[in-house]
Formats: C-alpha cells, sequence, structure tokens
C-alpha cells in the first residue's frame, strides 16, 4: 500500500490526474449512494460535483490535500482533506475536514479506510489542528459505524442537495 500525496500548482500535473480523480469519484460515489437516488438525479450530480474542471479547482485550492492511495500499482481510491478556508463549512483554524475518503469497490473491507483515517490524524496533528471532522450521509448506516468505532460522534447535521432534494448530513467530529 502506498499513499501518493497531490497537491500542486503545477496545472501540467493535473491532466495526469483529474481524469483518474474523475473516475474513482464517480464510481464510488454511484456505488454507494445509487441505490437510494433517483437514475437522473444520480447523472445529473455525478456530472456537476465532478466535472473536470471543478475537480482541477480543487487540485489547486489553497488549504485541500489529495492523497491516491496505491495496493500492488493500481489505484484503489484517495483522501481529500481541506483546513481553513477550504473547509466546506467554517469550522474554524483548529479543525481539519476529511470531505472525502474514497475507495473503489473492489477494496472496500480491506481495512484501507481506516489506513486513510490515520493519514487525516496524521496531517491534523502535523498541521497544529486539534479536531477532525466531517459530514456523513443520515442513511450512510456503514460510514457512521465504522467512525464511531473511530472515536467520532455527531455534533450537528446540515442539509446536502442532491439536485433539488435536500438530504440530512450528520456532522461528525474527533478531538485529537
Amino acid at each position: 500500500m502506498i499513499l501518493r500525496p497531490f497537491f500542486t500548482n503545477n496545472v501540467q500535473l493535473w491532466s495526469a490526474y483529474v481524469e483518474e480523480l474523475q473516475a474513482i469519484s464517480c464510481e464510488t460515489y454511484e456505488a454507494t449512494f445509487g441505490a437510494d437516488n433517483p437514475r437522473e438525479l444520480m447523472e445529473e450530480y455525478l456530472a456537476q460535483a465532478y466535472d473536470l474542471n471543478k475537480l482541477k479547482r480543487e487540485l489547486g485550492t489553497e488549504g485541500t490535500y489529495f492523497y491516491f492511495l496505491e495496493v500492488d500499482g493500481k489505484t484503489a481510491g484517495y483522501l481529500k482533506l481541506n483546513v481553513g478556508q477550504a473547509q466546506s463549512e467554517p469550522m474554524g483554524p483548529d479543525n481539519l475536514e476529511i470531505e472525502r475518503i474514497y475507495l473503489r469497490t473492489a477494496y472496500q473491507g480491506k481495512g484501507l479506510a481506516g489506513k486513510l483515517l490515520t493519514k487525516a490524524e496524521e496531517m491534523a496533528q502535523a498541521l497544529g489542528k486539534n479536531r477532525i471532522w466531517l459530514g456523513v450521509w443520515e442513511r450512510n448506516y456503514r460510514a457512521q459505524k465504522f467512525y464511531a468505532k473511530h472515536g467520532f460522534s455527531r455534533f450537528s447535521e446540515h442539509f446536502f442537495m442532491m439536485g433539488d432534494d435536500a438530504q440530512t448530513d450528520y456532522l461528525l467530529a474527533k478531538q485529537l
């Protein structure tokens, strides 16, 4: 297993990774949430959320960190972290957000999400943060169980817009 960091202002490097990032994002999101959402809504969301130009902006955002996870020479998934103004909600300077832990279906259930979570905690400590937070869909019971096992607890909730459908995300946090 190799964690390959990816954060750079070199736009030329993005072209080598952005399509892979898009493929993993769409595959993982659809596998996780596709059965619970109408097909047309899912297609619309994937086209918007993981548009190549949007992903390029994310890759170049100050305070955002991506790590690609490689297993046996293949990209199994990725981790996206945010600090400062890059956080999707203003949680303050002492916080690190885990925006995405995305693993391809074939790599789930093998302990790899825990490795990505450990990397997030290491990064938070290296950056002097004292809390990690994230949002998880209220109906993603598997993820909720995983985060609870790793010391996260619910502190709030917010709405996540899937097209015109307001869905509830629980906000979870862990003190370091």
